[in-house]
């Protein structure tokens, strides 16, 4: 099947989200993540992206989402694939594994 490798972006920072309280940190939610897509669809590519929100941000796009969870309009950690928002706050396999579907990706069918 014809796919682009899809991109995973995670922002969040070192503290916990005030809303948050209870859920994995944005690292933790970072590397759960990246173990669960790859066990999921093993051997089909991915990027995965770590941006921490209090950190220097050279790319504007980027920037400027980081912008909106400092301004609250989002909760943290914020996953975003191929640009578009999946999860805020706590976040839930179901949608990811949902998107990466619609990308083509095809499930390691040990996994189901």
């Amino acid at each position: 099947m014809n796919r682009n490798k899809v991109l995973v972006e995670i922002y969040g920072a070192d503290i916990i989200c005030a809303s948050c309280v209870n859920s994995p940190s944005s690292k933790d939610t970072y590397d759960w993540l990246q173990a669960a897509i790859g066990r999921k669809y093993p051997n089909q590519p991915f990027t995965i992206e770590y941006i921490d929100i209090e950190s220097t941000i050279e790319d504007e796009r980027k920037k400027g989402i980081a912008q909106q969870i400092l301004d609250d309009e989002y909760f943290f950690p914020l996953v975003m694939i191929d640009g578009k928002m999946i999860g805020e706050g706590h976040i839930s396999l179901k949608p990811i594994f949902s998107e990466f579907e619609k990308q083509g990706y095809l499930s390691d069918s040990s996994t189901n």
